[in-house]
């Protein structure tokens, strides 16, 4: 098979979960512990930082890797779902995987794909493991599917555990309380590996997580408690940060964040946590490596849909925010931002809490109906009928980019545009 056929064979013979779903979902770590067994455990033999979280384990993991990098570690990258292309979720040192490896890879597992009757994540996950292990990383960040107890990527046995923000999403499959899914996220602690938890949200999430860390003999920090972080202005494209270490042992220092969305606050504490637990257990990141790649994520590591500023005059963000938390963030955001008449380019899965998260949408906006080229999709004409129910009025289009080129073409230099509800929303979009 060449590449383009080898890509759909992964799609057509594999259950693909951004694709059909829940008949996707396929929770337990046997299959892939058998399929990385046959390829010699390829993930023991370097290191690893293990990343799993509701919202912004992908942002932190893209940080992270861009701080090792700038710190001189080659440096392995798994995330997912993919914007534009497959290789995305695979990377070394910023750069995409290989074709040729993709297609070598695929041909000599299809007796154990056959076999094993893997999913389509469990086939990515051990590609991944597979191809850092022949590029010589020095490190892999590995950013968790979803949940964590029984995901694919929790074979692995990290140098340290990142938890970011936990709330309420595919609760059908980890649980209908933030008590049940921090369990689930918590399900990635190893015994005596540190853990770093981004921020102290509440004692329901926090006590689950906690008690998890004493039973493994993990020790635990929480990024919040550790270092203050405040948000001091944009410049230049770069969110401009003031950081001061909560026990007032060092004096504070301004950072430059070239991932300009407000949440990222709460994910930059848990970054700087994980340096220093690194630095703690002997690795070398200086000060210098950390700042110059906060300003640089994007270009170190490839990352899009963040908060990502596409046009001015009018102002067009988009944001691949899915859920209720990450929705009232951006939206949030965007209502802080001057402007004329505000519109919203927005569609949707079906899976996901519509009503919640149609809720937090204001009704004194424009409205551009859409949905994503995605068998999950929520048709545009259902997503106008249920905002309508929300006082969101509009039109409905076909697809993201000719919502948002009515969208333009509507409005006036000093408006502005925000673009998402799905990261499949955000994946159409053909100038992203």
């Amino acid at each position: 098979m060449n590449y383009q056929e080898t890509l759909d064979y992964l799609y057509s013979r594999l259950p693909v979960f951004q694709n059909i779903g829940a008949r996707a979902f396929k929770p337990g770590l046997h299959t892939t512990r058998e399929l990385c067994k046959s390829l010699g455990d390829p993930q023991t033999k370097y290191p690893t930082i293990h990343v799993a979280g509701t919202n912004g384990k992908g942002s932190t993991s893209h940080m992270l890797a861009a701080i090792l990098q700038q710190a001189g570690y080659r440096v392995g990258l798994y995330t997912s779902p993919h914007l534009k292309d497959f290789r995305e979720r695979i990377r070394v040192d910023g750069g995409c995987v290989d074709e040729e490896f993709i297609v070598k890879f695929t041909n000599g597992q299809r007796s154990n794909i056959d076999r094993l009757n893997p999913s389509f994540f469990e086939v990515t996950v051990a590609m991944a493991f597979s191809y850092f292990l022949e590029a010589n990383v020095d490190v892999a960040v590995i950013e968790v599917g979803m949940g964590g107890r029984l995901d694919s990527t929790n074979i692995i046995t990290p140098v340290v555990s990142v938890i970011t923000n936990i709330s309420l999403d595919h609760t059908q499959f980890l649980g209908d309380t933030l008590a049940k899914i921090a369990s689930e996220k918590a399900g990635i602690i190893k015994p005596e590996v540190p853990v770093v938890v981004s921020e102290y949200q509440n004692e329901e999430i926090s006590d689950v997580i906690i008690d998890t860390a004493e039973q493994l003999h993990a020790p635990i920090v929480f990024g919040s408690e550790k270092f203050n972080i405040q948000k001091a202005g944009t410049e230049a494209a770069k969110l401009l940060l003031h950081v001061n270490e909560a026990s007032g042992s060092a004096p504070g220092k301004d950072l430059r964040l070239d991932l300009t969305g407000s949440y990222q606050v709460h994910n930059l504490a848990g970054v700087l946590a994980t340096v220093d637990v690194l630095n703690s257990k002997g690795w070398k990141i200086e000060d210098y490596a950390v700042e110059t790649a906060l300003e640089s994520v994007i270009k170190l590591t490839g990352l899009k849909g963040r908060w990502q500023q596409l046009g001015t005059n009018p102002l067009i963000y988009c944001d691949t925010a899915h859920n209720t938390a990450g929705l009232t963030e951006t939206i949030n955001q965007f209502a802080g931002i001057a402007a004329g008449r505000r519109r919203f380019v927005i569609g949707f899965v079906g899976d996901k809490d519509i009503t919640t998260m149609l809720g937090l949408f204001p009704a004194n906006a424009d409205y551009y109906f859409c949905e994503p080229s995605n068998m999950r999709a929520l048709t545009a004409g259902d997503l106008q009928a249920m905002a309508l129910k929300h006082g969101l009025k509009g039109e409905r289009y076909p697809d993201v980019n000719a919502a948002l080129k009515q969208a333009i073409k509507d409005s006036v230099a000093e408006d502005a545009i925000y673009v998402g509800g799905s990261t499949f929303v955000v994946a159409d979009l053909e100038q992203l």
